[in-house]
């Protein structure tokens, strides 16, 4: 449920203003309205924020490894600044290192000398040159000029050597700017200094809880900061003589309806006049605010997580979109054993912090594998085995019309005489292995179908019920009318197979008839006239939602098809890990291979469900319920807790 909000306006005197806003925190009830603004104080609260935020990324990089003997190490200056000055420090160091590598590399092959030699000669009327050139031809290029040879480079078919005068035509090797030797001993000298600086950037990663501390006390002045500088000021005039100016700001924001006495008494204490006003229709800076009972609450996790939020203006589908994605998840995911995992690592984390409350993503996650250990054993998955070799029971209690068929085709009288739902009477016997494969995957698709249906009238219902006292009311009706035909339309022509002759008359009399109501009543606002002519101005829109309700419907086989896929991928782990437990020496082997296949089969499955079953509750649902998530989370300003 979307909690109602009051638009509200606040009016201080100006000379107060500091301490009214740290009042205004203190009460922490107040959204404050979102506004472009720029100062001095505010540029630099926002650098050191960064500044923060990258020493922390810093230490994180060189926490020491355990077991070390690093201890912590007490620091009065600001830590986020030691850290950077000790990084910027290991930087040039390492620049400096690479750049006289690089030149060493360069000239090692001329051997370990001292080009303040080759000034030395110079100023004493010997001029020295160094040259490469081609083994073959130097002989011809030096005969003119007097030359010492260094060394001969057969591999590379080359000559180095010291010319005494320039040689025609060619350029001599540019000197280094000092001896190899002595590269080596400043090297030396910065990698003890790099080492010295990266033990105490070690040291400091111990008492880095120092910077989440910082970054709150910088965030809460950011805030503060936005808050005073974003304050308008309503009036400037001077006062009598000897009084003071009379100056006064606003600042304008949101807050609960329910804290609305809060803010009064607040604002009578503190002498700041208040305007408050519900928001208007087309305002869409208004936050939302959430309030459900706890079961609902199981969903924030994952809303919170792809930071979806309903507009202040739109429906919270909080309730149906937990049912719906533990439905899918468990379909999807479509695996007992993997279920029974999951389920395993909730309750072991339930257990752990169940004295100071147990997190709502374990009460989530022990929910949605219930859901999935239910699925996997309706239809006998077990890490994909085949289920002839599963045990009897487990057997006995899957569901025929959707389990997953054993390849033994003696498997199937077995089956029929012992499983739970077809020795009640419920189910029938099936006969032919090939017929029961083809009736499962017929009822796995109708089933999501029917899900389909379900799902997406839920949505027109809630719509129709919001709408009871209006004729718009009859256009949602006309969807649900256009959804029951559709979904006729696709079990004619997907699951039974039996093509366009399949589909009945009475199939499109309900299309036709919800289309009608949906053009007549589609558009209603105030006449019925209007909602036509409306309608005819849209008459191609009007034609595309009857398609895109048939496409919508189609796209819930994604249920069936990615969990077909998952079991598919579990099957052939299966297969190629069967050999290896067949022999001793490769048991341990077969064991790993099992596990890690099955364990990256399970993330796949996480992702599939991040892609397929939030879709089919943000995109097919959200639209035929009308949410766009186009909403911003209620945030007041507050004093900050010890999280960030």
């Amino acid at each position: 449920m979307i909690t109602p909000m009051k638009k509200v306006t606040l009016i201080m005197m100006d000379q107060n203003r500091d301490t009214s806003l740290e009042q205004l925190r203190d009460l922490g009830i107040v959204h404050l309205q979102k506004k472009t603004v720029v100062s001095a104080q505010l540029t630099k609260l926002i650098a050191r924020q960064s500044q923060i935020e990258t020493a922390a990324g810093i230490l994180d990089v060189f926490s020491p490894k355990k077991g070390s003997k690093t201890e912590p190490i007490e620091l009065k200056e600001d830590l986020s600044g030691r850290v950077m000055a000790l990084y910027e420090r290991r930087k040039k160091l390492e620049d400096y290192m690479f750049n006289h590598q690089r030149e060493r590399s360069r000239f090692e092959k001329w051997g370990n000398f001292n080009p303040k030699d080759f000034a030395f000669l110079a100023e004493h009327g010997v001029n020295a040159f160094l040259y490469e050139l081609p083994m073959d031809t130097y002989q011809e290029i030096t005969k003119d000029v007097p030359v010492f040879i260094l060394t001969i480079d057969k591999k590379n078919n080359t000559v180095r050597l010291v010319a005494f005068e320039k040689i025609p035509d060619r350029s001599p090797y540019p000197l280094p700017e000092r001896s190899i030797s002595m590269i080596e001993e400043r090297n030396s000298i910065r990698k003890a200094e790099t080492a010295k600086i990266e033990a105490e950037l070690a040291s400091l990663s111990l008492i880095k809880n120092q910077l989440k501390s910082d970054m709150i006390s910088n965030l809460a002045d950011i805030e503060f900061e936005t808050a005073r500088t974003g304050m308008e000021q309503a009036i400037n005039e001077p006062g009598a003589a000897g009084a003071a100016n009379l100056s006064v700001s606003l600042i304008s924001g949101y807050v609960p309806a329910a804290d609305m006495d809060a803010l009064k008494k607040t604002s009578g204490a503190n002498h700041w006049a208040l305007v408050s006003d519900d928001p208007a229709k087309d305002d869409t800076e208004v936050p939302t605010k959430l309030k459900n009972n706890h079961f609902v609450q199981l969903i924030y996790p994952v809303t919170d997580f792809l930071e979806m939020i309903p507009g202040y203006h739109e429906k919270d589908i909080s309730l149906w979109f937990l049912i719906f994605f533990t439905i899918f998840f468990g379909m999807i995911f479509g695996d007992a054993a993997y279920g029974i995992i999951l389920m395993l690592i909730a309750v072991i984390g339930i257990l752990k912090t169940r004295k100071n409350g147990v997190p709502i993503p374990l009460q989530f996650l022990l929910l949605i594998s219930i859901s999935n250990t239910i699925w996997g054993t309706l239809i006998c998955s077990w890490f994909g085995l085949d289920v002839a070799i599963l045990p009897k029971f487990l057997q006995n209690i899957s569901l025929p019309p959707i389990v997953n068929i054993s390849t033994d085709p003696g498997w199937l009288a077995s089956y029929n005489a012992s499983n739970f739902w077809i020795k009640t009477g419920l189910i029938k016997t099936y006969t032919d292995v090939t017929v029961m494969k083809g009736a499962v995957d017929t009822n796995l698709m109708l089933i999501c179908f029917s899900i389909a249906l379900v799902h997406l009238s839920i949505a027109h219902i809630v719509n129709a019920k919001d709408n009871i006292r209006s004729p718009f009311m009859l256009a949602e009706i006309g969807r649900i009318l256009i959804l029951l035909g559709m979904f006729f339309v696709v079990l004619s022509l997907i699951v039974f197979n039996t093509g366009f002759e399949g589909i009945k008359a009475w199939q499109l009399y309900l299309v036709a008839a919800g289309f009608a109501l949906v053009f007549v009543f589609g558009y209603y606002q105030d006449s019925l006239a209007k909602s036509v002519i409306e309608s005819c101005k849209n008459f191609i829109t009007v034609i595309l939602n009857i398609t895109n309700i048939f496409s919508d419907i189609m796209s819930y086989i994604r249920l069936w098809a990615v969990g077909l896929a998952a079991a598919s991928l579990s099957g052939i782990i299966n297969e190629f890990a069967g050999p290896l437990f067949s022999k001793f020496a490769f048991f341990i082997l077969g064991i790993a291979f099992f596990a890690f296949g099955h364990g990256f089969n399970m993330v796949l499955n996480v992702l599939s469900v991040l892609v397929h079953g939030v879709r089919l509750n943000t995109l097919e649902f959200s639209s035929h319920i009308g949410l766009s998530w186009s909403g911003s989370a209620y945030k007041p300003f507050a004093k900050r807790k010890n999280n960030v």
